[in-house]
């Protein structure tokens, strides 16, 4: 009887430690990728809100251009000395080039 009792608090014991190691693998996968990416993923949210007429932007596709008009969902940049412009999704623009020379 004491056997079968040993060896049912062994495979307790067996089983905690097997979900605290995945306890501790999840909050190492969450500090180490997901955390960062959720920072950055705001941070350019705030960078696409914050645009500017005026502003050097880089698009998602190499396209540099300077912002024409705004509005909601939708950026108008002309892109060359001829003045070419473009109207691209907001969720397109990568980096904002004037912002980072501003600071």
């Amino acid at each position: 009887m004491n056997l079968i009792l040993l060896e049912a608090a062994a495979s307790g014991d067996v089983f905690m430690t097997q979900l605290l190691v995945m306890v501790a693998m999840f909050a190492l996968l969450y500090f180490l990728f997901l955390r960062p990416q959720k920072k950055k993923d705001k941070e350019v949210q705030l960078m696409r809100a914050k645009l500017e007429v005026g502003d050097e932007v880089l698009t998602r596709g190499g396209i540099i251009g300077r912002v024409v008009s705004l509005k909601d969902d939708t950026v108008l940049i002309e892109t060359s000395g001829d003045r070419t412009k473009i109207r691209i999704a907001r969720w397109a623009i990568e980096a904002n080039n004037s912002a980072a020379e501003r600071k």
